[in-house]
């Protein structure tokens, strides 16, 4: 199955729908430092014959013609600022408001699937006008908006829905908001996914339910398995289990779980694998660090190109750090071997803006799924909890 991927940042999504079984066609990112990172991991899937073809430049002026085969996923992490709680919320209004051009990519290429990653903030009250018309232009792209401001546009699209909808290209879109800890990714991490499937193909999907929960983790802990488990004594405010409330998912996983066998700083080994210390993190009021024992806050790409405390940790002895930049790939589930570049800074903002592999795989490959049935190894996700927890 072959895919376009707009908006590809680090390649966190790129990489987990890769491993869904998605081969690339164009990977358009306009950043140089994260363009060099795809470079640099362009060959890191073993799903992979040849390396992805990363394309360093702007979406809306990318030449969709020029790619030879009609791709059956489009796919991209739209940029997220005009909506997240960090900036400037200036939403449709800001210059770097990326969703007409997505939607405009799909009207053109026809694609059997499209999937969206995007902030929170996208849900609240004063965006969700124009969350509505995202989807409703999402559902019939080829009812375009040839001058006309995004208002008008969404007069023709309720008209188009009452009738019934229109006589072409047509989606079944669905949006959800996923917390990544609840599917096993050691992170909070709220994000709103959009995915359509194009209705003649008159298929069926729906988001997986959670596979891991905190009343899981609370278990583990209270039975003592999670402290022996890392062979630490259990702090002494953690309450006996209930024996009758087992619970019937796994357990979050911790920053604990995913960090605890990396090498030493200052090692070779440590280095080789950008696992190195950084200065100058420091707690203060709404920046506190994580939890070594609970899934991490959720990462992010920081102010003016500085992480703030959200990318920091709280270690067993109550001292704060910054993650390494390994550190918090893990914690984005990226593989080790998985190189990132530019400055410190610049990783951690990639690192931050990124979606998680995992994740991404498991959506990809119910997606993958429902386009070729016969690929789908993965439809125990939405029906079971068997995933293998991140020891």
């Amino acid at each position: 199955m072959r895919s376009v991927e707009l908006f590809a940042g680090a390649g966190g999504l790129a990489l987990g729908l890769a491993r869904a079984g998605f081969e690339h066609s164009a990977v358009l990112e306009w950043d140089r430092h994260a363009a060099a990172t795809l470079r640099k991991n362009r060959r890191i899937t073993e799903h992979h014959q040849q390396p992805w073809p990363v394309i360093e430049g702007d979406v809306t002026k990318f030449p969709f013609d020029s790619i030879d085969s009609e791709p059956d996923l489009i796919s991209g992490g739209v940029p997220c600022q005009p909506f997240s709680l960090g900036g400037k919320h200036r939403g449709r209004h800001d210059e770097r408001n990326m969703f007409p051009a997505f939607i405009e990519v799909v009207r053109r290429l026809q694609p059997k699937a499209i999937i969206i990653e995007n902030v929170k903030g996208l849900l609240r009250p004063t965006f969700r006008p124009y969350f509505d018309y995202i989807l409703r232009a999402l559902t019939f792209p080829e009812i375009s908006n040839p001058g006309a401001d995004w208002q008008e546009h969404d007069n023709r699209l309720v008209t188009a829905a009452s009738r019934g909808g229109a006589m072409g290209l047509k989606y079944e879109i669905k949006a959800k908001l996923l917390n990544a800890a609840d599917y096993g990714i050691p992170q909070h991490r709220e994000r709103v996914f959009i995915v359509g499937l194009r209705s003649d193909l008159d298929v069926h999907w729906d988001f997986p339910r959670a596979t891991h929960s905190r009343s899981a983790l609370d278990f583990d802990k209270a039975t003592g398995d999670y402290w022996r488990r890392h062979g630490i004594a259990p702090p002494k405010e953690i309450p006996q289990a209930p024996l009758v409330l087992v619970p019937h998912t796994l357990p979050w996983v911790t920053v604990r779980d995913v960090i605890s066998d990396l090498p030493q700083f200052g090692s070779a080994d440590a280095d080789a694998m950008q696992h190195v210390f950084q200065n100058g993190a420091r707690q203060y009021a709404g920046h506190t660090g994580s939890d070594l024992d609970a899934p991490a806050k959720t990462l992010k790409a920081g102010v003016h190109g500085v992480p703030g405390g959200e990318n920091m940790l709280v270690a067993d002895d109550g001292s704060v750090r910054y993650f390494s930049v390994r550190e918090a790939a893990r914690l984005q589930t990226f593989p080790d071997p998985y190189v990132f570049c530019g400055s410190w800074s610049e990783m951690m903002r990639q690192i931050g803006n990124a979606v998680p592999v995992e994740l991404a795989e498991m959506l990809g490959t119910l997606i993958a799924g429902c386009l070729e049935p016969s690929r789908s190894n993965f439809a125990h996700v939405a029906s079971s909890v068997e995933v293998s927890l991140h020891a």
